[in-house]
């Protein structure tokens, strides 16, 4: 592995980012460079980083999977006693990254975070493939387990319970909305004159939009 770091260049060649091409809505926008990525064939384009902080401030970051968007915003779906759920409990704010790295494109997203209503969530769990459903059933996400046979042994006793047939949501797994007051397009560009477009919320389903330096 190599640990010049200062040696890994790349020269970003891909096209541009206009005031002018860009749509007055940030959705549309998002919308756009999502579908370009899934065609462009990349594997998980929905795969997002999702920061957290607690009450007294301490960051973190993982990655989630995008599961719903719309005028109201990105949806989530987790655990509420999940590390990230007790964070967004106390402080419910997030911020999330997409990055299409072939297309060296990403968009930040900053905003409130609610959670989604209980027939979302059902509607949502239900979709799941069945073993899923059993997984959310396992132990409670983010806690202390003794080994990975414990989470075989737990799964086969819970398939064997439901049999096959319909599986509950359970009331700790809900969705999650992050509402975004802040939508950042970022596009490589050569010499690191990277395109940076920024929308903020004015009011309602009202946005500016102005350019970031690179």
């Amino acid at each position: 592995m190599t640990d010049n770091f200062f040696e890994m260049r790349l020269e970003y060649r891909h096209v541009s980012l206009h005031e002018q091409e860009a749509s007055a809505d940030p959705f549309q926008l998002f919308q756009a460079w999502f579908q370009a990525a899934a065609d462009h064939g990349i594997e998980i384009p929905n795969a997002m980083v999702l920061a957290t902080a607690d009450a007294a401030g301490r960051p973190s970051a993982r990655y989630v999977l995008l599961k719903g968007l719309d005028e109201t915003g990105f949806v989530f779906f987790s655990h509420a006693v999940s590390e990230k759920g007790g964070q967004l409990h106390a402080n419910p704010r997030a911020a999330l990254v997409f990055y299409w790295a072939p297309m060296h494109r990403q968009v930040r997203v900053e905003g409130n975070v609610s959670e989604v209503s209980v027939a979302e969530a059902d509607a949502y769990f239900a979709s799941r493939p069945y073993a899923s459903q059993i997984s959310a059933w396992v132990a409670p996400q983010s806690s202390t387990v003794t080994s990975r046979e414990f989470l075989d042994q737990r799964a086969a006793e819970l398939d064997r319970q439901f049999a096959g047939g319909p599986v509950p949501r359970p009331d700790t797994w809900i969705g999650y909305r992050v509402r975004p007051e802040r939508i950042e397009f970022w596009q490589g560009r050569e010499n690191r004159l990277h395109d940076r477009l920024c929308y903020e919320r004015t009011g309602g389903s009202a946005w500016s939009m102005r350019r970031l330096a690179p």
